[in-house]
C-alpha cells in the first residue's frame, strides 16, 4: 500500500511520542517499585477508566470482529456481551474492595486472605503461571496479529515489523513504568477510537450509507441474538445454546471473575475507593457501548466491498486492512495505521509491566530477596520486563493459530471462578480451597485435552485443534465448561470442609481491611470502619444492567438505522444511569470525596 508523506509523518511523530513519555516520566516511575508498578495510586478515575479499555484490545481485535461479522453477524459478540454481569460486580463491587486492600498485584491479596505455606504457595504458584504461561501467550499473539497486519498495509516483511514494534513498546514500557503504561493509554484509546469512527464514516459514505449496505447483504447478520437451532442441528452444538450458556454461566467462569490482573493493577492505582469505582464504571460503558460499534459497522460494509477475500492469508480479518487500504486517503491511512499501533502499544506494555509486578513482587521480593534497597527492586523490574518481551517475541516468531490454546488456558482457570468470587464474602474457604480449584480445573481440563489427543490419533491436528468426543458428543470448549466447573466445585467444597479454616485472627484482619459483607462471623465484622459493598446490589445490578445494555443497544440500533428501536432503548440507558448516579454518589461520597 503506498503511503504519502503525511502519512509517515504521522506514523513517526507517534512512535516519537510514545518513546518522549517514557523519557519523561523516567525518573519519576523509578523511585521504588510502587511508583513504577503503581504511579504512587494517584490516578482520577477518567485516566483510570481509559487505561483499562485501552488495554482491552489489540491490534488484531477489529480483524477478529470482521471476521465473526462475516461469518455468523451481530449476535456473535454474545461471546464477550455476556460477560456484563461480571462487569457489574467489578464496578459495584471488586473496584471497591481492591482499592481497600491496597495490595500492589491481586496475588498479594493471597496472603491477606489466606496463612500459612500453603497460602505462600498459591501466590507464588499464581504469579508464575499468569506471568509467563498466561501472559506469553496473549503477547505472543498480540506480537503476531501486529506483524501481520503491518505486513499488508505497509508491506515490510514480518520479522522486521515484529522487532520494530517490540522494541518501541520495550523502551517505554521499561523507562517510565506504569506511568508511561497509563499516560500513553490514554492518548493510544483516543487515536485509536477516532481512527475506527473516522474509517466507518467514510466506508458507509462512499458505499452510499447504511441503507444501500443492508440491502445488499443478508440481514442475518445483523440480527442481535442468536437464531434458533436448524432441524438437523442438535441443540447443545447450536448458537443459541452457546449464548443461554455464555450468559448464564461463562462469566462467572473465568479466571478473572473478580478483577483480573491489570484490571486489578489499575483499580489499585486509583485515588481512592470513589475513583476506583467511577472509573470502572467509564471504563465499562466505553468497552460494551463506545468501542466496537465502528468495526461492526466496517465488518457489514466489507460484506458488500469485499464479499470473497479467500485469497488472502488472513481470510475474513483481512477485510478489515482492506478497508483501510481503499476507502481512506492520505493522512487518514496513516492515522489509520497509528491506531492500529496505538491498539498494539496499549495491550502490550500493559502486560510487560502487569507481568513484571508478579516477578518481582509476588515471587523475587517475596521469596528470593525480601529485604533490598528500592532501587534494586526497580532495576530487577526493568531486566523483569526485558525477559518478558525477548519470550514473547519468541512465541509469536512460532504461533500460527492460538485461538484453540486460548481457550485451552480459560478452561484451566474455569474451575476457580466460583472460588474467586466467594473467598471474598464466605469465611470458611481457606488456601486449600483455592488450591484445590485451580489444581482440579487445571487437572480435569489437561485430561480432556489428552482425550481429544488420544481420540484423534494419527491426526495431525489433535493437539489443541480438537475436541474430545463423550458419549458420542462432540465436547468444544462452552461443553467442556460443563465438565469443568461441576467437577472442581465438588472437589474443592470437599478439601473445603475436610481442612481446616484460617485462623480467626487471619479472618478478622482481612475484613476489617476491606470490609466485604456476606457470610462471616459477627465477631469478624465487629468494629468494621467500612460501610459493606453489598448493600443495595439488587438495585445497582439492575440499573447497571439497564445503562450498559441499553446503551449498547441503542447505538448499534441507531447506527443501523433503526431509530425508534435506538431511542427506546436510550431511555433505558438514561433511566439506568440517573439511578446509578445517585446512589454511588450517595455511597461513595459517605467516606470519601472525588471531583468531576
Amino acid at each position: 500500500m503506498h503511503l504519502a508523506t503525511i502519512d509517515w509523518v504521522l506514523i513517526i511523530g507517534y512512535l516519537i511520542l510514545s518513546l518522549g513519555v517514557g523519557v519523561y516520566y523516567s525518573k519519576k516511575a523509578t523511585s521504588s517499585k510502587e511508583e513504577y508498578f503503581l504511579s504512587g495510586r494517584s490516578f482520577p478515575w477518567w485516566v483510570v477508566g481509559t487505561s483499562m479499555v485501552a488495554t482491552t484490545f489489540a491490534a488484531d481485535t477489529p480483524l477478529a470482529l470482521t471476521e465473526f461479522i462475516r461469518q455468523y453477524g451481530i449476535w456473535q459478540n454474545w461471546y464477550w456481551w455476556s460477560a456484563i454481569p461480571a462487569s457489574l460486580l467489578a464496578i459495584f463491587l471488586f473496584s471497591r474492595l481492591w482499592r481497600r486492600a491496597e495490595v500492589l498485584t491481586e496475588n498479594e491479596l493471597i496472603e491477606m486472605r489466606y496463612s500459612g505455606k500453603p497460602a505462600a504457595f498459591l501466590r507464588g504458584f499464581k504469579a508464575l503461571f499468569f506471568a509467563t504461561l498466561f501472559n506469553l501467550v496473549i503477547m505472543g499473539w498480540v506480537l503476531n496479529a501486529m506483524t501481520s497486519i503491518l505486513s499488508i498495509l505497509l508491506d515490510v516483511d514480518k520479522t522486521s515489523a515484529l522487532w520494530g514494534c517490540a522494541l518501541v513498546a520495550l523502551i517505554y514500557a521499561m523507562l517510565s513504568g506504569f506511568y508511561g503504561v497509563v499516560i500513553t493509554d490514554v492518548v493510544q484509546f483516543a487515536i485509536a477510537t477516532f481512527g475506527a469512527y473516522a474509517l466507518a464514516f467514510f466506508a458507509v459514505r462512499k458505499l452510499g450509507g447504511m441503507e444501500s449496505i443492508l440491502s445488499k447483504i443478508d440481514l442475518d447478520r445483523i440480527h442481535f441474538f442468536p437464531p434458533p437451532p436448524a432441524p438437523d442441528e442438535s441443540f447443545l452444538l447450536s448458537p443459541l445454546f452457546k449464548v443461554v450458556l455464555f450468559i448464564c454461566m461463562l462469566w462467572w467462569c473465568r479466571f478473572d471473575v473478580d478483577g483480573g490482573g491489570y484490571i486489578v493493577q489499575r483499580m489499585s492505582s486509583a485515588k481512592n475507593e470513589a475513583h476506583a469505582a467511577w472509573g470502572t464504571l467509564w471504563f465499562y460503558f466505553l468497552f460494551y457501548v463506545v468501542r466496537a460499534w465502528p468495526w461492526i459497522l466496517v465488518a457489514l460494509a466489507s460484506l458488500v466491498a469485499f464479499p470473497d477475500v479467500s485469497e488472502y492469508a488472513l481470510g475474513d480479518k483481512a477485510a478489515y486492512p482492506l478497508m483501510v487500504r481503499d476507502f481512506l486517503g492520505p493522512g487518514l491511512k496513516g492515522l489509520l495505521i497509528v491506531s492500529f499501533l496505538a491498539a498494539f502499544m496499549s495491550t502490550i506494555d500493559t502486560h510487560l509491566n502487569w507481568g513484571a509486578s508478579y516477578l518481582v513482587h509476588d515471587i523475587y521480593a517475596r521469596f528470593i530477596k525480601p529485604e533490598a534497597d528500592p532501587k534494586h527492586y526497580v532495576r530487577v523490574s526493568q531486566f523483569a520486563t526485558l525477559l518478558l518481551m525477548v519470550l514473547a517475541v519468541l512465541m509469536a516468531e512460532r504461533m500460527h493459530s492460538i485461538s484453540a490454546a486460548w481457550e485451552f488456558l480459560m478452561s484451566m482457570g474455569a474451575g476457580a471462578g466460583a472460588i474467586l468470587l466467594m473467598r471474598w464474602f464466605w469465611w470458611r474457604l481457606n488456601a486449600w480451597s483455592e488450591i484445590a480449584a485451580m489444581g482440579s480445573s487445571i487437572g480435569i481440563s489437561l485430561g480432556l485435552e489428552l482425550l481429544a489427543v488420544w481420540q484423534h490419533q494419527g491426526d495431525s491436528a489433535a493437539l489443541f485443534e480438537s475436541s474430545p468426543i463423550i458419549y458420542g458428543v462432540e465436547c468444544p470448549y462452552h461443553l467442556k465448561i460443563l465438565i469443568i466447573v461441576p467437577l472442581s466445585l465438588l472437589i474443592t467444597l470437599a478439601v473445603t470442609y475436610l481442612t481446616k479454616p484460617e485462623p480467626e485472627e487471619t479472618l478478622r484482619t482481612f475484613y476489617q481491611r476491606v470490609g466485604p459483607g456476606g457470610w462471616w462471623k459477627a465477631e469478624h465484622a465487629d468494629g468494621c470502619p467500612h460501610v459493606v459493598v453489598t448493600q443495595g446490589l439488587l438495585g445497582k445490578l439492575t440499573s447497571g444492567t439497564a445503562f450498559l445494555v441499553g446503551g449498547l443497544f441503542s447505538l448499534g440500533y441507531l447506527f443501523l438505522g433503526f431509530y425508534l428501536k435506538g431511542l427506546v432503548a436510550l431511555c433505558v440507558a438514561a433511566v439506568g444511569f440517573i439511578y446509578l448516579w445517585r446512589v454511588l454518589n450517595r455511597e461513595l461520597t459517605t467516606e470519601v470525596k472525588v471531583s468531576f
